[in-house]
């Protein structure tokens, strides 16, 4: 029966295959930062997905392997070459850090290649492989327990970064949508290769791209060694950025500095340059006298060939000493730094400050024209329009400041909401000067409510400039009614004392009208809302409506307590006179005649009331006085005209 013996055959690729399977399931195993999570039973290009575990926890961060095995000789360089689908290729380079493992049976060593680099090598080829069925794959790298660890805190940090801000968009609200996605970084794909990593590195560092650095600043971290040369360019990248007054990591740049000085022994990097962002790192953290330690170092250090460095180090010493009060040492090193490179914008820049601060403002616009900044984002220049803007503002030069905020304002999009924030404060702040100034600032008010209807400051800064510009006799476009219905509509939008200052603007102009009965509306609203000194008005209002009794309260009030002055003590005599109270109001008005001796009224009007009630010497005791101390006065002409008698 020996026919029964005759049993099939195990296909050599099997027995291939199951060694390569075996060799690879241990080195996974002993590495302890992967697992292998699935096994793919319809093989397109993927043999097997790895799960990333972190600190003996799954993490559900896949990575897709394809499993070669092969019995062939190594080429003379040592590496091994196997002939694939390219189809394989096109599916496994789907998913990122894919690679390739090959299992030399012949000595027993295990050798990969990710996806990434072979599409790479074949892109640079210059070959026409697109249409090829197949493809090569030369192994030149051995699987190692270290060089899976460095991938799975790659791959894991890379999870993290992408997971965050999908998070971060799908729990913002739609009304924010747009803002937060502006905020969400670029995802930059980190290569598994350190050497093309370094070379992304330092393109992006000279580019300026420290932002784009810092996003990317934990894959980075992954991937080199915590002593790497390469991470230079990932410190001073978060230094610059808090140099620049951004959004600061306090704790990657403590350990920046650290990681700078530790490269001051190596003598990798030129001691003068570790020495100034060292100080620019301390500078961050406002430790101002090790900034100034470290940039003294630097400029001691440096040639007088690196003239730029110089010029930023003492630009940079001047701002530590600044930072501590010494505004004299300030001068001299920022003076300094231009004379190693006048046009340095840092050092231009900080001198403007200082003498935009001092209230020399010729000068600050003298160095704010020099500022050009050689960086592709202009955030700093705008900085300047923004300086320039309060500079102008101060040498009464209106046209030219709020020329200087339609630049900025026309950049919005792209620079962030602090612009419309400086140029609202500084047309507050200045938009009232003068009529020319005021007319501006109403345009301005008008797009600033534009883009943020209803806001309080704006609502309120709009209603003051026209308010402003009706004082001076400007036609603002508004009949009182009009500008009621209007004021009406918005003054909810204003915080209590602001609105109850705004209701007095608006009673003054039913008062210049002689509409006393909106007058005392506008009043009584004021008053209600922050009472105080706005009872002064109203019961003025209520006076001049013929209300003595309901004026009274109030002016006795302010008389007394809250605004005791000359004003207040007239309108309770003119009060106290109506209401047929003699004797109060005489006392009234001596007490304006003792704060004020030339309030001509109080003189006439206190003569009248004696002589109404028939105490004609005192009246023409207080008269004489009147006519003597106010002769060209209208009231003692109408004296000596109609009762010439009563100054015998």
């Amino acid at each position: 029966m020996k026919y029964l013996d005759d049993l099939p055959k195990r296909h050599s690729n099997h027995i291939i295959e199951s060694k390569a399977v075996a060799a690879f399931e241990k080195c996974i195993d002993e590495s302890e930062c992967f697992m292998i999570q699935q096994k793919d039973t319809q093989d397109y290009g993927t043999d097997c997905q790895l799960e990333v575990v972190n600190d003996g926890n799954a993490t559900n961060v896949r990575i897709h392997v394809q499993l070669k095995g092969t019995k062939k000789a190594l080429n003379k360089d040592g590496s091994i070459s196997i002939d694939i689908s390219r189809t394989n290729l096109n599916y496994l380079i789907s998913q990122r850090y894919s690679f390739f493992v090959c299992y030399h049976i012949p000595t027993n060593t295990l050798k990969f290649c990710y996806a990434d680099t072979v599409l790479r090598q074949y892109e640079h080829s210059q070959q026409q492989w697109t249409t090829q069925q197949t493809i090569t794959v030369n192994f030149t790298d051995s699987l190692t327990v270290q060089r899976l660890e460095s991938l799975a805190k790659l791959a894991k940090a890379n999870s993290n970064a992408l997971r965050n801000n999908r998070i971060k968009q799908i729990t913002t609200s739609p009304i924010e949508m747009v803002s937060t996605i502006k905020t969400i970084p670029f995802d930059l794909h980190i290569p598994e290769d350190q050497e093309l990593a370094i070379s992304l590195l330092s393109t992006l560092y000279d580019s300026g791209e420290d932002k784009i650095i810092s996003d990317a600043f934990d894959r980075f971290l992954a991937l080199f060694p915590s002593e790497h040369n390469a991470l230079v360019f990932c410190y001073m990248a978060e230094i610059n950025i808090g140099m620049a007054q951004k959004k600061t990591n306090i704790d990657r740049i403590q350990k920046g500095i650290t990681y700078l000085e530790s490269k001051l022994e190596t003598r990798q990097f030129s001691t003068g340059s570790l020495l100034y962002s060292i100080g620019n790192g301390y500078s961050v953290l406002d430790i101002n006298e090790n900034a100034i330690i470290a940039y003294k170092k630097a400029i001691d250090d440096l040639s007088h060939n690196d003239n730029q460095l110089l010029a930023m180090c003492y630009k940079n010493l001047g701002s530590s000493y600044n930072n501590i009060g010494n505004q004299a040492e300030a001068i001299i090193c920022y003076k300094k730094s231009i004379t190693f490179n006048n046009h340095l914008p840092e050092a231009n820049f900080a001198l403007g400050n200082f003498y935009l601060k001092n209230g020399q403002y010729k000068e600050a616009l003298k160095h704010f024209d020099e500022i050009v900044f050689d960086e592709p984002t202009t955030e700093k220049q705008f900085s300047v329009l923004g300086w320039r803007v309060n500079a102008l503002f101060n040498l009464k030069e209106g046209r030219s400041a709020f020329r200087e905020i339609n630049t900025l304002l026309s950049n919005t999009a792209s620079s962030g909401e602090w612009i419309w924030s400086w140029c609202a404060q500084q047309v507050a702040l200045f938009g009232r000067n003068d009529i020319d100034n005021a007319k501006r600032s109403i345009s301005f008010w008008d797009r600033y409510l534009k883009k943020y209807p209803n806001c309080p400051y704006g609502v309120r800064e709009w209603l003051l400039n026209q308010f402003y510009l009706r004082s001076e006799s400007v036609n603002i476009g508004f009949t009182y009614s009009a500008f009621k219905s209007h004021f009406e509509s918005i003054i909810q939008y204003i915080q209590t004392e602001d609105a109850a200052f705004l209701w007095d603007r608006l009673g003054h102009w039913a008062q210049d009208n002689s509409n006393w009965n909106e007058a005392e509306y506008c009043f009584r609203k004021a008053y209600d809302l922050e009472k105080g000194e706005f009872g002064y008005c109203l019961g003025t209002a209520l006076l001049f409506l013929n209300r003595p009794e309901e004026s009274l309260p109030f002016l006795l009030e302010q008389a007394l307590n809250i605004q005791p002055d000359d004003l207040s003590w007239f309108q309770l005599a003119s009060t106290y006179e109506k209401l047929g109270k003699t004797k109060e109001s005489i006392n009234a008005y001596k007490k304006v005649i003792s704060l004020n001796p030339e309030y001509a009224l109080a003189w006439f009007n206190m003569g009248g009331i004696h002589w109404n009630n028939g105490d004609y010497k005192n009246a023409r005791r207080v008269w004489r006085k009147a006519v003597k101390k106010f002769p060209s006065h209208e009231l003692s002409s109408h004296l000596y005209k109609n009762i010439p008698y009563a100054l015998d």
